[in-house]
């Protein structure tokens, strides 16, 4: 071949051949903004290598990312992510993945599943059931008209509490009622009699 075909078919190739290795990148996240539909991102990507070697760096804006359906994310600026090129145009990207290696639940045992955040949150389906770890926060249950529980045992380490929002009391506290309580005897005949008492003097 002429050394002006190569250096023709180079001219041509270049901009296909730059397409293919931009087609897909990493990057780590700087911005985030969550108040759209689709979620978008700042991200610096790592760019083609420059002539000292050196890996260049581009920064991409309102970059889209595309998730599962039914999760949700904000990730901290510093995660790393997944850029791809639709169709090799740069300027036409979407993040496809994003992990943050500084918080990652690590030790899963094979086929076991986690969803958590950075606090330590968590819900984590292991080989042995499943554990919701609210990491000393309050976990709530809300909008339901009702909770139930298909299982022959209920267990607590610490008291439960009805209308906690108001007049409760605790199942404790309501035992240590019962067992003390006692009721009025009215009218009291000899022999044998029935009689029903009075309603306890204690209510609560």
């Amino acid at each position: 071949m002429s050394k002006d075909f190569l250096r023709s078919a180079g001219k041509v190739m270049g901009p296909l051949n730059r397409q293919i290795r931009l087609m897909v990148s990493r990057c780590v996240i700087s911005l985030v903004n969550d108040a759209l539909k689709l979620q978008q991102v700042q991200v610096e990507l790592l760019a083609m290598p420059q002539a000292d070697g050196s890996m260049g760096r581009e920064t991409a804006d309102d970059v889209e990312v595309i998730r599962q359906y039914g999760y949700a994310a904000h990730p901290h600026p510093g995660a790393e992510g997944v850029f791809v090129s639709v169709g090799g145009i740069r300027s036409h990207g979407l993040i496809i993945a994003i992990e943050d290696r500084r918080y990652r639940l690590g030790g899963l045992a094979e086929g076991e599943v986690a969803i958590y955040d950075d606090l330590g949150q968590k819900v984590y389906l292991t080989r042995s059931g499943i554990v919701v770890d609210g990491a000393g926060l309050p976990i709530t249950l809300t909008n339901t008209p009702k909770v139930r529980m298909e299982t022959p045992l209920v267990e607590a380490t610490g008291d439960i509490v009805d209308h906690c929002d108001d007049t409760g009391r605790s199942m404790a506290s309501m035992r240590e009622v019962h067992d003390e309580h006692n009721h009025s005897l009215r009218n009291v005949q000899s022999g044998g009699s029935t009689l029903t008492t009075d309603t306890p003097n204690q209510q609560e």
